[in-house]
């Protein structure tokens, strides 16, 4: 999915969804990245080539580059609900 250029981040893409978590990865578009609060277990990972790896499971949403709010509203078997809007 595309999100705006000022989130920093290029298309996010969906890799998986196992364990309660759904695992996404996209490249990097701006000169730094930060993320905070990605709850329900989650973590973030260098995909070299200036991308990173993110993987997040339901609850509060997570904030990336203090610009975009990444929220895993839902998920059902091998479909997740994901609300991306802007922070504040």
């Amino acid at each position: 999915m595309t999100v705006p250029e000022k989130y920093g981040l290029g298309p996010i893409e969906v890799t998986a969804i196992t364990g309660g978590e759904v695992e996404m990865v996209a490249p990097l578009t701006g000169s730094g990245y930060s993320v905070s609060g990605c709850s329900g277990g989650g973590g973030v990972s260098s995909e070299g080539s200036g991308g990173v790896g993110l993987s997040c499971g339901e609850g509060p949403a997570a904030t990336i580059n203090d610009a975009m709010s990444l929220k895993v509203v839902e998920i059902l078997n091998t479909a997740a609900v994901l609300r991306i809007e802007p922070v504040g």
